[in-house]
Protein backbone atom coordinates (compact mmCIF):
# COMPACT_ATOMS: atom_id res chain seq x y z
CA UNK A 1 0.00 0.00 0.00
CA UNK A 2 1.90 2.97 -1.32
CA UNK A 3 -0.55 4.78 -3.61
CA UNK A 4 -3.96 4.91 -1.96
CA UNK A 5 -7.14 6.56 -3.24
CA UNK A 6 -9.92 7.06 -0.69
CA UNK A 7 -13.37 7.81 -2.09
CA UNK A 8 -16.90 8.01 -0.75
CA UNK A 9 -19.78 10.34 -0.03
CA UNK A 10 -19.36 13.62 1.78
CA UNK A 11 -19.32 12.82 5.49
CA UNK A 12 -18.16 9.23 4.97
CA UNK A 13 -14.87 9.84 6.78
CA UNK A 14 -12.43 10.11 3.87
CA UNK A 15 -10.28 12.87 5.35
CA UNK A 16 -10.13 11.33 8.81
CA UNK A 17 -9.18 7.95 7.40
CA UNK A 18 -6.58 9.53 5.11
CA UNK A 19 -4.92 11.31 8.04
CA UNK A 20 -4.86 8.14 10.15
CA UNK A 21 -3.48 6.01 7.31
CA UNK A 22 -0.91 8.65 6.45
CA UNK A 23 0.32 8.68 10.02
CA UNK A 24 0.47 4.87 10.24
CA UNK A 25 2.19 4.39 6.89
CA UNK A 26 4.26 7.60 6.87
CA UNK A 27 2.78 8.59 3.52
CA UNK A 28 1.90 12.11 2.39
CA UNK A 29 -1.83 12.82 2.41
CA UNK A 30 -3.24 14.95 -0.39
CA UNK A 31 -6.70 16.36 0.36
CA UNK A 32 -8.31 17.28 -2.94
CA UNK A 33 -10.51 19.91 -1.29
CA UNK A 34 -7.41 21.65 0.09
CA UNK A 35 -5.77 21.54 -3.33
CA UNK A 36 -8.73 22.74 -5.40
CA UNK A 37 -10.67 25.22 -3.30
CA UNK A 38 -9.10 28.66 -3.09
CA UNK A 39 -9.91 31.34 -0.53
CA UNK A 40 -13.59 32.28 -0.46
CA UNK A 41 -14.69 28.97 -2.00
CA UNK A 42 -13.31 29.75 -5.45
CA UNK A 43 -12.88 26.48 -7.32
CA UNK A 44 -10.07 25.66 -9.73
CA UNK A 45 -10.75 24.68 -13.32
CA UNK A 46 -10.99 21.05 -14.37
CA UNK A 47 -7.93 21.59 -16.56
CA UNK A 48 -5.88 22.79 -13.57
CA UNK A 49 -7.17 19.91 -11.45
CA UNK A 50 -6.05 17.40 -14.09
CA UNK A 51 -2.66 19.07 -14.51
CA UNK A 52 -1.94 19.13 -10.78
CA UNK A 53 -3.05 15.55 -10.29
CA UNK A 54 -1.10 14.30 -13.31
CA UNK A 55 2.01 15.60 -11.56
CA UNK A 56 1.13 14.38 -8.07
CA UNK A 57 0.23 10.81 -9.08
CA UNK A 58 3.79 10.38 -10.37
CA UNK A 59 5.10 10.42 -6.81
CA UNK A 60 6.19 7.08 -5.42
CA UNK A 61 3.82 7.22 -2.45
CA UNK A 62 0.61 9.12 -1.74
CA UNK A 63 -2.82 9.01 -0.19
CA UNK A 64 -5.51 10.97 -2.03
CA UNK A 65 -8.67 11.87 -0.18
CA UNK A 66 -11.64 12.95 -2.27
CA UNK A 67 -13.90 12.17 -5.17
CA UNK A 68 -13.72 14.81 -7.90
CA UNK A 69 -15.43 12.62 -10.47
CA UNK A 70 -13.92 14.41 -13.46
CA UNK A 71 -10.43 13.35 -12.41
CA UNK A 72 -11.13 10.25 -10.33
CA UNK A 73 -9.96 7.88 -13.07
CA UNK A 74 -6.46 9.44 -13.00
CA UNK A 75 -6.05 8.50 -9.34
CA UNK A 76 -7.77 5.13 -9.51
CA UNK A 77 -5.66 3.97 -12.45
CA UNK A 78 -2.41 4.91 -10.71
CA UNK A 79 -3.42 3.71 -7.22
CA UNK A 80 -2.40 0.30 -5.94
CA UNK A 81 -5.12 0.43 -3.28
CA UNK A 82 -8.59 1.95 -3.51
CA UNK A 83 -10.69 2.38 -0.40
CA UNK A 84 -14.39 3.09 -0.86
CA UNK A 85 -16.11 4.28 2.30
CA UNK A 86 -19.64 3.06 1.64
CA UNK A 87 -21.33 4.47 4.72
CA UNK A 88 -25.08 4.73 5.27
CA UNK A 89 -26.49 8.06 4.13
CA UNK A 90 -27.79 8.74 7.64
CA UNK A 91 -24.23 8.45 8.99
CA UNK A 92 -22.91 10.77 6.28
CA UNK A 93 -25.61 13.37 6.87
CA UNK A 94 -25.05 13.27 10.62
CA UNK A 95 -21.30 13.75 10.16
CA UNK A 96 -21.79 16.63 7.72
CA UNK A 97 -24.05 18.40 10.22
CA UNK A 98 -21.66 17.66 13.09
CA UNK A 99 -18.72 18.94 11.05
CA UNK A 100 -20.60 22.16 10.28
CA UNK A 101 -21.11 22.75 13.99
CA UNK A 102 -17.56 21.69 14.97
CA UNK A 103 -15.83 23.93 12.43
CA UNK A 104 -18.24 26.90 12.34
CA UNK A 105 -16.34 30.08 11.45
CA UNK A 106 -13.18 28.01 10.87
CA UNK A 107 -11.44 26.25 8.02
CA UNK A 108 -11.16 22.47 8.36
CA UNK A 109 -7.64 21.02 8.19
CA UNK A 110 -8.51 19.20 4.94
CA UNK A 111 -9.99 22.26 3.21
CA UNK A 112 -8.48 25.09 1.24
CA UNK A 113 -7.24 28.03 3.28
CA UNK A 114 -9.89 30.72 3.69
CA UNK A 115 -12.80 28.34 3.07
CA UNK A 116 -14.72 28.50 6.30
CA UNK A 117 -17.03 25.58 6.95
CA UNK A 118 -20.40 26.04 5.31
CA UNK A 119 -23.42 23.97 4.58
CA UNK A 120 -25.94 24.42 1.81
CA UNK A 121 -28.94 22.59 0.47
CA UNK A 122 -27.11 21.55 -2.71
CA UNK A 123 -24.42 19.70 -0.73
CA UNK A 124 -26.96 18.03 1.57
CA UNK A 125 -28.89 16.90 -1.51
CA UNK A 126 -25.68 15.52 -3.05
CA UNK A 127 -24.96 13.51 0.13
CA UNK A 128 -28.55 12.24 0.33
CA UNK A 129 -28.64 11.18 -3.33
CA UNK A 130 -25.10 9.75 -3.42
CA UNK A 131 -26.21 6.10 -2.87
CA UNK A 132 -28.47 6.36 -5.93
CA UNK A 133 -26.61 8.76 -8.23
CA UNK A 134 -22.91 8.05 -7.60
CA UNK A 135 -22.49 4.72 -5.81
CA UNK A 136 -23.65 2.40 -8.65
CA UNK A 137 -21.08 3.86 -11.08
CA UNK A 138 -18.32 3.69 -8.51
CA UNK A 139 -19.12 0.05 -7.72
CA UNK A 140 -18.92 -0.76 -11.44
CA UNK A 141 -15.50 0.92 -11.69
CA UNK A 142 -14.30 -0.90 -8.60
CA UNK A 143 -15.47 -4.25 -9.95
CA UNK A 144 -13.33 -3.79 -13.06
CA UNK A 145 -10.35 -2.37 -11.15
CA UNK A 146 -10.43 -5.15 -8.53
CA UNK A 147 -8.87 -7.50 -11.07
CA UNK A 148 -5.58 -5.59 -10.89
CA UNK A 149 -5.75 -3.51 -7.71
CA UNK A 150 -6.54 -3.98 -4.05
CA UNK A 151 -10.08 -2.69 -3.58
CA UNK A 152 -11.42 -2.31 -0.05
CA UNK A 153 -15.04 -1.41 0.68
CA UNK A 154 -15.84 -0.44 4.24
CA UNK A 155 -19.43 -0.01 5.42
CA UNK A 156 -19.21 1.20 9.02
CA UNK A 157 -17.05 3.00 11.55
CA UNK A 158 -16.31 -0.38 13.13
CA UNK A 159 -15.03 -1.80 9.83
CA UNK A 160 -12.84 1.29 9.38
CA UNK A 161 -11.40 0.88 12.88
CA UNK A 162 -10.73 -2.84 12.29
CA UNK A 163 -9.03 -2.08 8.98
CA UNK A 164 -6.78 0.55 10.60
CA UNK A 165 -5.82 -1.97 13.30
CA UNK A 166 -4.90 -4.50 10.58
CA UNK A 167 -2.80 -1.87 8.80
CA UNK A 168 -1.06 -0.96 12.03
CA UNK A 169 -0.30 -4.63 12.79
CA UNK A 170 0.94 -5.38 9.27
CA UNK A 171 2.81 -2.23 8.27
CA UNK A 172 4.21 -0.71 11.45
CA UNK A 173 6.97 -1.91 13.69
Amino acid sequence: MERIAIIGSGGSGKSTMARKLGKLLHIEVLHLDALFWKEGWVGTSKAEQREVQQELIQKEKWIFDGNYGGTMDLRLKKADTIIFLDMPRSTCLYRVLKRRYQYRNKTRPDMGEGCEEKLDLEFLKWVWEYPVTKKPGILEKLKVLSEEKRVIVLHSRKEVEQFLIQVKDKYTL
